[in-house]
């Protein structure tokens, strides 16, 4: 009994330590609630009604609303679109890779085989449209990171595919001027398409030809005329007047290029907006909306956190995409260790759906995401999407965070709605919106899944990037 004394505190010592031992193997993730009552997809009719999109112009900066849509005048079968767009997706990324690959090992001459700057892919499975103004005429396009020149589908038309606006019609149009095949203008297509001008048979216009990995493509001629973004005027813009055009371009009128040639239509631009635009992508709601800002002025914006800038890496072989450097991932707050960090460009791009990642990055992101998002029934794989799960049990689920870090400190903290893609509208089958590229020497891309309710700051001239958290509302902003 005597030596019971001096044995308590050892005891207790020893319960604390095991106490403190099982505190230390329990782990505390970040999580983020999303629920899946409010995000069920209903069989709806997808008829589009191009109401006059609203735009605001304030201290030098132009503000369009931006909208998800789907064009259609028949009712939608949402399994088969959400999982048609995947498959879409993956003819778009391996076309971009192979034209990146082109530009860097070897220009391509013959035009018939010319990879894409952009693909029809990725203009069904993009939609996100903007209203402009063309020579007083009304346009809906098809706003994309990844292109340079700006075109439409115009009269006469030898072949065009059905679209919800009319056709622009360039006689009717006092301010529209051809761009003839001798001008330095004609010359400046090879960096917007990837092919050379071309010198029309029966007419002295400057031609050009977009093709695309899927067979799509848009033909025509360079035209100058007056573009109008909501109440700001743009004389002599440089555009495709598309004559001959075919392919999956969901009755948009034609496409937006903001990419970084001379012909795109952030340069065109600078002198008013400064080489400056950003925008906030929402999610495909009916009622979602965003905005596109041209132009500098963050009064416009309406994040919830700081804006993060990252320089835009140079990459002299394929110079109007926009390239980053990814430092880092984390998934629940847990840092990943990966060999491919900080390892050459990765491109960001919002006409891609899905983001692509190099190998050992994505393996370690999955495998971390698996093991912090335990106990819920699995589902089978879909196309490019490994990691799958049947939610139809819950109302809301915990998802581990998802944040990428970039040279700078800037970072991505990627939005519920960017986590998972529904593969069957049921929920069913959901699967973690990311994919690994094939090979390790493909380029990583950041897509606009993983872009939803960011504001992303393009400034060219200071050659940054920003990300900050927003929810996207144009009529809040």
């Amino acid at each position: 009994m005597m030596g019971a004394g001096p044995l308590l505190p050892l005891k207790l010592s020893l319960v604390i330590l095991f106490l403190f031992s099982v505190a230390a193997s329990v782990q505390c993730f970040e999580k983020k609630v999303l629920n899946l009552q409010n995000l069920q997809w209903k069989q709806k009719n997808g008829i589009s009604n191009f109401l006059p999109q609203k735009s605001r112009r304030e201290k030098g900066a132009t503000m369009l609303e931006i909208k998800h849509r789907h064009y259609s005048g028949k009712t939608i079968d949402w399994n088969k679109k959400l999982q048609k767009s995947l498959i879409l997706d993956d003819i778009h990324v391996r076309s971009l890779q192979s034209r990146i690959k082109n530009m860097v090992y070897g220009t391509v001459k013959d035009i018939s085989s010319q990879t894409p700057l952009t693909s029809g892919a990725r203009l069904q499975t993009l939609n996100y449209i903007v209203a402009v103004s063309l020579g007083g005429q009304q346009m809906t396009m098809i706003v994309d990171t990844g292109s340079d020149l700006t075109w439409v589908q115009c009269q006469p038309c030898t072949s065009c595919y059905n679209q919800q606006d009319p056709l622009y019609t360039p006689s009717i149009s006092p301010s529209f001027q051809a761009v003839l095949c001798n001008s330095s203008t004609c010359q400046s297509v090879q960096s917007a398409t990837g092919t050379s001008g071309l010198c029309g048979s029966n007419s002295p216009s400057c031609n050009y030809i977009v093709s695309y990995g899927d067979g799509s493509y848009t033909r025509g001629d360079l035209g100058s005329e007056e573009l109008n973004l909501g109440t700001t005027t743009v004389k002599s813009f440089i555009f495709g007047c598309g004559r001959n055009n075919k392919g999956l371009f969901g009755g948009a009128s034609g496409l937006m290029g903001l990419g970084r040639s001379p012909l795109s239509l952030v340069s065109q631009t600078s002198a008013i907006f400064d080489g400056v635009f950003s925008y906030c992508l929402p999610s495909t709601g009916a009622g979602d909306s965003g905005s596109l800002v041209l132009g500098a002025n963050p009064f416009l914006y309406k994040n919830t956190t700081p804006i993060t800038y990252t320089r835009m890496l140079p990459n002299l072989q394929v110079p109007t995409f926009y390239f980053l450097n990814l430092t880092g991932v984390s998934v629940g707050g847990v840092p990943l260790q990966a060999e491919s960090f900080g390892k050459g460009g990765i491109l960001i791009d919002s006409g891609t759906v899905i983001s692509r990642l190099p190998p050992s990055i994505y393996k370690a992101l999955q495998t971390e995401f698996v093991k912090q998002f335990s106990g819920f029934p699995s589902a089978p794989a879909f196309s490019i999407l490994d990691t799958c799960y049947n939610l139809t049990a819950y109302q809301e689920v915990n998802i581990p965070t998802i944040t990428m870090y970039f040279e700078g400190n800037a970072e991505i903290d990627v939005d519920v709605l960017g986590m998972f893609y529904f593969v069957k509208s049921d929920a069913s089958q959901m699967c973690l919106a990311l994919a690994s590229l094939s090979s390790k020497d493909d380029m990583g891309i950041i897509g606009n899944y993983q872009q939803r309710n960011q504001r992303v700051i393009y400034d060219t001239k200071e050659s940054k990037l920003g990300f900050a958290s927003e929810t996207c509302n144009f009529n809040e902003a």
